[in-house]
């Protein structure tokens, strides 16, 4: 019987850390990406995940480890990756005064993209990213999620193997973060390695697999449904209008395992949520308080983030979970 071989790894880590003076931005980070893979990194803002992200793409040397992309060295073999990779920061350098063709005309050139295949690229591209009818339009006068989608497009002008992104559709609306994402399926239908941050769940549950990085370790890495498997006990959603009061009601009863805020909702994790619900009903009856709806849900990418969170604090005792929901 043949063995089953392991994808192509093309991103590796070793023990991976970067440090600026005192503080440690990330912390031993030992990764393994296949190629072709779509990757999500999440975590509060100052996780790490900006700075993993420019790890990788060699933009700085790590302090300590190791990282290596397509087989070559982030330190010592930096430019050949530079030319395999995509890098598209937070806030893209696009040039406001050009127009879009102008705009990915000017990447062309700086990856030395020439010719037949320069017009090529620059009208497959355009086509790709909905751009063609604003071809002469200047990137300063395009909507947010235009100025992301040509960002990107001038990402890809070089037809990277790996493209890392981080948080690419932060600022802009729903359908055009939708569009964004449509073209990254594309890309990944291309056999392109996708490797993304991003502050959205909904974006994450789209990854492979997941990264939660909190205070610059990677706390878990596993397929989405394999994460939100982590989350203890069973899950019941309660929609009450006094979400505060229901909350100190049903935290001490027997078999509450945690309480989370999600909206105008009280997520109630309990060991068996058949026993459990008729005590919960009756506390909140006899506590005067109103029940709109109290049933059965099931555990999303974000409670499983929330509750692994609460659980590293539980076990560090510093900070407090209002804390880290400020900066998620």
């Amino acid at each position: 019987m043949l063995a089953m071989h392991e994808p192509e790894a093309i991103i590796r880590t070793d023990n991976l850390t970067k440090r600026f003076g005192s503080v440690t931005a990330v912390e031993g980070l030992n990764l393994s990406i296949a190629r072709g893979e779509i990757f999500g990194l999440i975590g509060p803002d100052g996780s790490g995940k900006t700075t993993t992200i420019r790890l990788l793409a060699a933009i700085m040397p790590p302090s300590a480890g190791r990282a290596t992309v397509a087989g070559f060295d982030t330190v010592t073999q930096a430019e050949q990756i530079r030319r395999l990779v995509g890098y598209m920061p937070q806030r893209f350098s696009l040039y406001g005064d050009l127009s879009v063709l102008e705009n990915l005309s000017f990447f062309a050139d700086v990856f030395g993209v020439r010719g037949r295949e320069r017009r090529e690229r620059i009208n497959r591209l355009l086509h790709f990213a909905r751009l063609t009818e604003f071809r002469q339009r200047r990137a300063a006068h395009l909507s947010g999620g235009m100025q992301k989608k040509l960002a990107l497009a001038c990402t890809l002008i070089h037809r990277p193997q790996v493209l890392f992104l981080d948080e690419p559709t932060t600022g802009v609306d729903p359908i055009s973060r939708r569009e964004f994402w449509d073209i990254l399926s594309g890309l990944h239908l291309e056999g392109v390695t996708l490797f993304v941050s991003t502050p959205y769940m909904d974006e994450a549950e789209r990854c492979a697999r997941v990264g939660l990085m909190y205070e610059g370790r990677l706390m878990v890495c596993e397929r989405p449904e394999q994460i939100k498997a982590l989350v203890p006990g069973q899950l019941l959603a309660l929609r009450t209008p006094q979400l505060a009061q229901a909350r100190a009601a049903v935290t001490p009863l027997p078999g509450v395992l945690e309480v989370q805020t999600y909206g105008d909702l009280l997520h109630i994790f309990v060991d068996d949520a058949a026993t459990r619900r008729s005590a919960i009903e009756a506390r909140l009856a006899e506590a005067g308080l109103p029940v709109i709806s109290l049933q059965r849900a099931r555990p999303r990418l974000e409670e499983a983030f929330i509750s692994l969170i609460r659980r590293r604090l539980e076990e560090d005792g510093t900070r407090t979970m209002q804390g880290v929901m400020r900066d998620t």
